[in-house]
Formats: C-alpha cells, structure tokens, sequence
C-alpha cells in the first residue's frame, strides 16, 4: 500500500529555502576549516615551502637578541623587530626547532630573557604538525610583546655592547649540546659604543676589517649569523657611508667567527627569511 504526501507551494518554497542555506553554511565551513583552528590554506602552503627547506638531522637553534638601547626606541622599529621575530619563530616551530629572544644593552650581563623555549609541534602527520603552528607562533609573540616594552625600561642605557652578544650566542649553543644549527639574528641598528665607537665617522672596508681584527671573538662554525637594522636610529638617519661602513663591520666579525653564513643589512626583510 503507497502512502502519499502533499506539499503545498509554500511547503516546497521553504524546504528549497532551507536547503540553500544549509548548502552556503556547509560551504563556510569547509572554507574554514569546519572550525577546528587550522590553520588557514595560504599559511599552510607557506609552512610547507618552509618545511622542504628545513633540515632534520639539525633543527634550528634561533637566538633572537634585541638591542634596548635608546638609540632604536621608536614604534616603527619596533614594529619591524617584532614581525623579524614572528618570522623566525614561525620557521623555527616548522622546523622543530628551539628559539630564544632577548634584549641586551651594555654588556653581556644586562639582557633580559623574553622567550625561551622549545617549538617541536606535536602531531602524527606533517599537516597535522604544521596545522598547530600559528597558535605557536602567537603564543610566542603574546609573551615577547608583553615583556619588551619593561624589560628595554628596566636595562642600563649607559651604552651598546653589540660584539658580547656572539659570546652569549656561543655559550648558549654549548648549553643545548649538539645537534642543532645555531641561527644567529642581531636586531640592532648597529652603533656599538662600548670600547670603540662605530658612529664617529665612515669606515672604510680595509679601516673596517682592522677594526673588527682587534675584537676577540668565538667560534660559531656552521652557524648563519644575521645582523639586520644597521643605521635604523629612532631620530635621524645617518649617511650612507657610515651605514655602509657598519655593513663592511659586522661582516668582518662574522667571518671571524667562521659561520657558514653572515648577512649584515638594514632591513631584515632584505635578507630574504
């Protein structure tokens, strides 16, 4: 025996109703990601590139240190010091690597620790593992926004000790044991005052070289040295020639270190992360 039913118009019009809009939010979701806070395609099509380059037999060991000093204290700046390390911690997480972010001043002992930790992500899968690092990557950033505005306040500002920072970098290294590459990134604008000063006048490269000669240093074999912001000064700019100068400088201390790679640069967009 059939049993019929009877639709009115307006029955049908609301059923069709019904079914579009469950079609357009079932549609949302999958664009989103049914909601589950993964992270968004294009972010996740980047972390892959930045997965393929990554070497697992050595993670990264990235050491962020930031100068503190009064000369570079400008909002713009420190705009620019903040996305440099939410992209270095976004390779850093993706890589399965460990990352420490500081603020120095005038010596090797006045630094302050923002972050310190390791950003292996869990997870059974690559896409699985890198779905996770965005929230990483904020929870990073939340920790580091929040602690540089006291800690730069709280550091002497009696000077900028830029060349102790390689021995910080070479005792931490020591501290993690081996099996990490270090990658080191100075954020500073370049103008170390303690013991010889860089701002005085242009240096030429030969003028350059001999100076850096005199700084005893450690070795940091294999590591990527970057030091990014040179001439960046909160009021002012200085000459190309003395930015110049600084660049023939710390390019000259990195290969005293013997790192596998040394980019000094004024913007660390340039140096190509």
């Amino acid at each position: 025996m059939s049993t019929y039913v009877s639709v009115t118009p307006r029955t049908l019009s609301r059923l069709c109703t019904a079914s579009l809009i469950t079609g357009f939010v079932l549609a949302l979701l999958l664009m989103s990601g049914c909601g589950d806070g993964s992270a968004p395609q294009d972010e996740l099509a980047t972390n892959q590139q930045l997965l393929a380059a990554c070497d697992p037999a050595s993670p990264p060991a990235s050491l962020v240190e930031i100068d503190g000093t009064g000369s570079s204290a400008s909002d713009a700046i420190t705009t620019e010091r903040m996305a440099a390390v939410e992209s270095i911690a976004a390779r850093t997480a993706v890589c399965s690597g460990r990352l420490r972010v500081l603020v120095f001043s005038a010596s090797s002992a006045a630094t302050t620790v923002l972050f310190d930790g390791e950003l292996k992500m869990p997870g059974a899968t690559d896409n699985a593992r890198l779905k996770r690092v965005p929230e990483a990557v904020k929870g990073v950033m939340e920790k580091v926004r929040a602690g540089y505005g006291p800690a730069t306040a709280a550091l002497p500002q009696g000077g900028s000790d830029i060349t102790a920072q390689y021995r910080l970098a070479a005792e931490w290294t020591q501290q993690l044991g081996s099996g990490y590459k270090l990658e080191l990134v100075i954020l500073s604008d370049g103008f170390h005052n303690v013991g010889v000063d860089l701002g005085a006048k242009p240096l030429g490269k030969d003028e350059a070289l001999a100076l850096a000669d005199q700084v005893a240093l450690p070795q940091l074999v294999g590591a990527s040295v970057t030091v990014a912001g040179l001439g960046r000064v909160a009021e002012g700019a200085p000459p190309s020639s003395v930015v110049e100068g600084l660049v023939h400088y710390y390019n000259a201390l990195c290969a005293k270190t013997a790192a596998s790679k040394c980019v000094s640069v004024s913007d660390f967009a340039t140096e190509g992360r």
